[in-house]
């Protein structure tokens, strides 16, 4: 018997995403890119991204590696969803970037 939350759809994906990637053997920094992709193949939202630029760039994914996993599946996805998935990673970044910015300004 499951616990009451105040975030039960937040709490479900972030136990699905522990299970997954205990469960996956892929090096850290192939996981995140394969799981780009994956967001990239189902047009997923910006704040999709958001959640993994972070990591991605904490394991030292650069963002010439995320362009080439993009152009990696651009035959298979099609040019629609790779410009939507560009677009959204960029405004992942941008979201990043205003994170860490009040980041820095709240510890002063």
């Amino acid at each position: 018997m499951s616990t009451a939350s105040d975030t039960p759809v937040l709490d479900t994906l972030a136990a699905m995403t522990v299970d997954s990637i205990e469960r996956c053997e892929l090096p850290p920094d192939a996981l995140v890119l394969t799981r780009i992709a994956a967001l990239a193949a189902s047009d997923a939202p910006p704040i999709s991204y958001a959640a993994h630029i972070g990591p991605a760039l904490d394991r030292g994914v650069t963002v010439e590696q995320l362009q080439d996993v993009l152009v990696a599946i651009a035959p298979i996805v099609g040019t629609a969803r790779i410009m939507a998935a560009a677009a959204n990673i960029s405004t992942a970044l941008d979201i990043a970037i205003v994170v860490a910015e009040a980041e820095i300004v709240a510890r002063g």
